[in-house]
């Protein structure tokens, strides 16, 4: 008997001892929890943030490096240049633009009340193509209004030579952009799979990364033909105007002529 009741102390004691123990380390193991929770969560907000304080040129700076040098560079040769005869011809044809009503009622003025000379004199100090029809019809109108109508129209052929100067190298620009783009995509895919042949294996990593910089030239070659082709479309309709001015100015032309010579009987 008192065998049995040792045994059962000593197990009471056991037992007792056993509860302690894993009282005493279950809130080390739930902090541990807590915290490894924590850090979790807030490495997955420092990431976003990381990402975000990129910002859009480092952006696109790494995309760029990613593309590589080559077809990256030409892409942007083909943008700079193009840019550059863009913003040519937009400061030119706004230079271009006159007001065609107020030069013709001026020239018309000045015909009354001068003559030919005067007229001539306004549009000598007035620029713009329009004038510079004005001035080539009033010189050829003493030789008839058949040689003048001639005169303007040849000149104006002239001028409109002169509005449309080098923009075809825009459009230029615009279809070789997006094809150097397609023929990096090529060849970034022949190197992947260059890469799969050599390696013996296909291994999803070398394919993303060959397809992944095969395909940023093409989205850098479609941006850039995407910009001038904007700029492109804004100077032909610039382009069109002007000369619908000018065609209307070279007939408001002929019948001042035609009035002047009527009435003073040349």
């Amino acid at each position: 008997m008192k065998k049995l009741f040792s045994i059962l102390a000593l197990a009471a004691i056991v037992f007792a001892g056993t509860l302690s123990a894993n009282a005493a380390t279950a809130p080390t193991s739930s902090q541990a929890l807590v915290n490894a929770a924590t850090f979790t969560i807030i490495q997955d907000e420092v990431a976003p943030a990381a990402d975000a304080d990129k910002g859009f040129h480092q952006e696109l700076k790494e995309r760029f490096i990613e593309g590589g040098p080559g077809f990256m560079g030409v892409i942007v040769l083909c943008l700079i240049l193009g840019l550059a005869i863009a913003i040519e011809r937009i400061i030119y044809l706004n230079l271009s633009t006159t007001n065609t009503k107020k030069l013709a009622q001026q020239v018309e003025d000045a015909l009354n009340s001068g003559g030919i000379d005067a007229a001539k004199e306004v549009c000598r100090n007035t620029k713009g193509p329009v004038a510079s029809i004005y001035y080539q019809g009033l010189d050829r109108a003493h030789e008839g209004i058949d040689i003048a109508e001639k005169a303007v129209v040849a000149y104006g052929g002239v001028q409109m030579g002169q509005l449309e100067k080098n923009v075809s190298w825009v459009s230029l620009f615009i279809a070789l952009a997006p094809m150097l783009g397609f023929m990096g995509t090529v060849i970034g895919m022949i190197v992947a799979f260059d890469k799969i042949q050599a390696a013996g294996d296909m291994n999803p990593s070398l394919v993303a990364g060959g397809i992944k910089v095969a395909l940023l030239t093409t989205v850098f070659g479609l941006i850039v033909a995407i910009i001038l082709q904007v700029f492109y479309n804004y100077i032909i309709a610039k382009i069109d105007s002007i000369v619908n001015s000018m065609e209307d100015a070279s007939i408001t032309l002929i019948d001042m002529l035609f009035d002047y010579k009527q009435k003073n009987k040349i």
